[in-house]
């Protein structure tokens, strides 16, 4: 195995939106070489006034402190996309750079949804890392362009040693029940065409690497059995 490949996923919930029992979550991906890999930073430490539907709950600063780090010792920051419940705390983390999909980061310069959030996710340009679609990080570790909730969106592909493949779908498939290759579409969602191919592109994804664990991204039923920071899989 190489000496750079990922080794450990920690997954945190760090808010919740009360009213609809959705968890706001991050992870953290450890390397064999040492490095601190976070996904997604969560909510900012003061809610806009706006954005009333979400709570905070025990901090991304806060959770990485219960495994002896602080925001420094993070290395990369992978932006799965710029909403405000996944990329509240980025400017926290001076000495990491941060990957993002170049067609989600243009997107954003733009448009009002991430104008809000912007002082968190706007950081100089020699600290960002734009990738282009289906992207090896490192090894055992993969983006995938997943757009619909947003343009550019990404998911994460972690393969451990111990656990195998671990496929988070993030904002892509938020929920168990959308994961499926049956029509979801209701009519309310301008990008559902997009979705739609982002679901069915996982689900070929599963199904071609034979993933045995799919997390996905605001699941409060899943989120209450799988394995909390400082447990980890390996």
């Amino acid at each position: 195995m190489s000496q750079n490949a990922a080794k450990r996923l920690y997954l945190m919930q760090v808010g919740s939106m009360p009213e609809y029992q959705i968890p706001v979550v991050c992870y953290l991906v450890q390397t064999d070489d040492g490095k601190n890999i976070l996904i997604d930073s969560g909510l900012p430490e003061i809610i806009p006034e706006e954005e009333t539907d979400f709570e905070n709950g025990q901090d991304v600063i806060e959770q990485l402190a219960r495994v002896g780090l602080n925001p420094d010792d993070i290395d990369t920051v992978i932006s799965t996309h710029y909403d405000i419940d996944h990329a509240g705390r980025h400017a926290a983390f001076t000495k990491a750079q941060y990957v993002v999909q170049r067609a989600h980061h243009a997107d954003a310069a733009s448009n009002p949804r991430f104008a809000a959030n912007r002082p968190e996710w706007d950081q100089p340009m020699e600290r960002i890392r734009l990738v282009d679609g289906d992207t090896e990080l490192l090894p055992g570790l993969e983006l995938i362009e997943t757009s619909g909730h947003v343009p550019g969106h990404q998911s994460v592909l972690v393969r451990l040693p111990k656990t195998g493949a671990i496929l988070l779908t993030v904002d892509a498939v938020p929920f168990g029940e959308g994961f499926t290759r049956d029509e979801q579409d209701d009519g309310s969602d301008p990008d559902a065409g997009a979705i739609r191919a982002s679901t069915i592109k996982l689900l070929d994804l599963v199904e071609r690497e034979h993933i045995g664990l799919v997390i996905f991204g605001h699941d409060v039923e899943q989120w209450k059995g799988l394995k909390m920071l400082p447990e980890y899989y390996e």
